[in-house]
This record gives C-alpha cells, sequence and structure tokens, in this order.
C-alpha cells in the first residue's frame, strides 16, 4: 500500500516514450494531439454554447443544463481528454523542437501524475462509452431526434474511445504501473461522492442507475460494485493493448521509434517504476538499440 503514494526516483521515462511514436515523427504526434485536443475543446464549448441558447422545458435559466454537465462523468472525463491531449502536444513539440521535452523538467510528483494522467484517459472513455450505449442509451425512445443530440452524443460517448485507441496505440509508451488500478478506483470513489452531492444541492441524480427509488434494494450498490470491476477489468485490457503494441512493434517489426531529428534518448542501466515494470529491461534494449544508430551529441 505505501508505494501507491511513492511518486518514485529512478530515471524519468529516459527513451522519451511520451513524446514519440514507433509510427510517425514527434511533429506528426504533436500535430494529431494538437488536432485532437482542438476538436475536444471545440465540442465542450459548442454544447455548453448550444445548451445556453436552446434551455428548452423546466429550467429555471437559459445556462442550467449547460451548468449541471460539470456533475456528469461523461463531461468530466471528456474535460480531461481536451487537457491531456493539450498537455502532451506541448510536450510533444518542446521535444521534437527543443530534444527535451517540456515534462523532463517538472518535479517528479508532475511527472508521475501525468503518467497518472495517461492512464485515466486511456481507461475512462471506454468506461463512458460501455455504461452510456450498454445501460442509458437503451432506455431512450429511439435514436436522437436532433442532429445535435446524435453529433453531440456520438462525439462524447464514441469518439472518446477512439482517442484514448489513437494514445494506446500511437505512441510508444509503456504499459501503466499497476498501482494506477487503485487510484483509478479512488477517483470513481470520488465522483460517486460528488453525485450524492449534486443530488442533495441541486436535486437531482445525474444518472438514473444511481436513485434507490428507481432501483430495487441493494441494485445501486450492485451498479456501483460493477462499474468498480469494469474499471480494472478495462485496465487491464488496455494494459495488454499497450504491451502488445510495444511487443509486436519493438520486439517483433523492429520498430524502436521515431525521435526528435538531432537527439537520442538518454542511456540508462535503470528502469522508471512508473513506465515499466521491475525486471523488465525492454526500456534498456530500446535505449541501447537506438544509441547505437545515433551519434549525436548528448542533450542537456
Amino acid at each position: 500500500m505505501a508505494k501507491a503514494f511513492k511518486f518514485g526516483d529512478d530515471p524519468w521515462d529516459p527513451s522519451h516514450r511520451f513524446e514519440t511514436s514507433w509510427l510517425v515523427s514527434p511533429y506528426v504526434l504533436f500535430a494529431v494531439r494538437a488536432i485532437i485536443s482542438l476538436y475536444a475543446f471545440t465540442t465542450i464549448f459548442f454544447v455548453l454554447g448550444w445548451q445556453c441558447t436552446h434551455p428548452g422545458k423546466n429550467v429555471a435559466y437559459a445556462c442550467e443544463n449547460s451548468a449541471s454537465s460539470f456533475s456528469f462523468f461523461t463531461h468530466l472525463t471528456y474535460w480531461g481528454l481536451a487537457f491531456y491531449f493539450l498537455v502532451a502536444s506541448v510536450h510533444t513539440f518542446t521535444y521534437a523542437r527543443w530534444h527535451v521535452a517540456l515534462l523532463d523538467k517538472w518535479p517528479r510528483p508532475l511527472q508521475a501524475l501525468h503518467a497518472f494522467f495517461y492512464s485515466t484517459i486511456t481507461c475512462y472513455p471506454f468506461l463512458v462509452t460501455a455504461v452510456y450505449w450498454g445501460l442509458i442509451y437503451g432506455a431512450l425512445p429511439g435514436w436522437f431526434p436532433t442532429a445535435f443530440g446524435a453529433w453531440s452524443n456520438i462525439a462524447m460517448h464514441a469518439m472518446n474511445s477512439l482517442f484514448a485507441l489513437f494514445e494506446i496505440v500511437i505512441p510508444r509508451t509503456n504499459p501503466s504501473p499497476l498501482v494506477h488500478m487503485f487510484w483509478l478506483i479512488v477517483v470513481l470513489a470520488l465522483y460517486l461522492a460528488l453525485a450524492y452531492v449534486t443530488k442533495a444541492t441541486k436535486g437531482f441524480y445525474t444518472y438514473a442507475f444511481l436513485d434507490p427509488s428507481l432501483q430495487k434494494n441493494g441494485l445501486v450498490a450492485a451498479y456501483v460494485f460493477g462499474i468498480a470491476v469494469a474499471i480494472l477489468i478495462v485496465f487491464m485490457l488496455v494494459w495488454g493493448l499497450v504491451w502488445t503494441r510495444r511487443w509486436l512493434t519493438e520486439s517483433k517489426m523492429g520498430m524502436e521509434g521515431k525521435f526528435a531529428k538531432g537527439g537520442r534518448p538518454m542511456a540508462t542501466s535503470h528502469v522508471s517504476a512508473w513506465q515499466d515494470d521491475r525486471g523488465d529491461q525492454h526500456e534498456m534494449v530500446s535505449t541501447t538499440n537506438f544509441a547505437k544508430h545515433r551519434n549525436s551529441a548528448r542533450f542537456s
């Protein structure tokens, strides 16, 4: 349990896995991440604006639905996606331009939190997509009656998982530390508290399956427990996909990564506890093999 509260003291991301890809150059990775961030933020603010200008019936003020959106897990995780791709694009650009990512200069706690940020945006979107289309959409009378409703729900409940899949498949990131499972559950527990605070302060349940008056005895607890188990399953599936991508592209295909022109990863005999499993020498092998093909000076 003590490990869950440690930020680690090993070398941080020695081969710049967060800023590089096995398939595209750092500049291309930066551009795609920036475009995804721009699309996500555009979606968020367009939805907020549309809800304010089309308030619907039985609302106390024009932007009531927009204000209420901050209580929904879907919207909160979509904000997370937008900010992650913004921050990741900045780190990728600084690495591509100066061979040192801004992330490399951050304090270790912020680096560790960035690694956990990656775990959240590669796991929660799949949970949101599964819960929405599996539980919530089925209770609707049919397909969305307006183009706005169809687009906004597809953007937030389907494209969110596509964005997550991009981060799983394209960058060179390592499988997340298993301790992140604990913190994913903690964040879900905090959201559950927020949902009931919303009920107490605003008078509504964010999701019907959290409303005891609509569920049989114990069914709310079953839903909550089921979602907790689901995020652990999602984490392990994502972990396996990232491991498989790394094994397939690097070990089998020999595509160790496209690095910044003139730069090279810092050679090290250590493996970051936040980036690889203890005892896994894959990071050292990848870094050593790359160094054999680059003779440029080590950057500071």
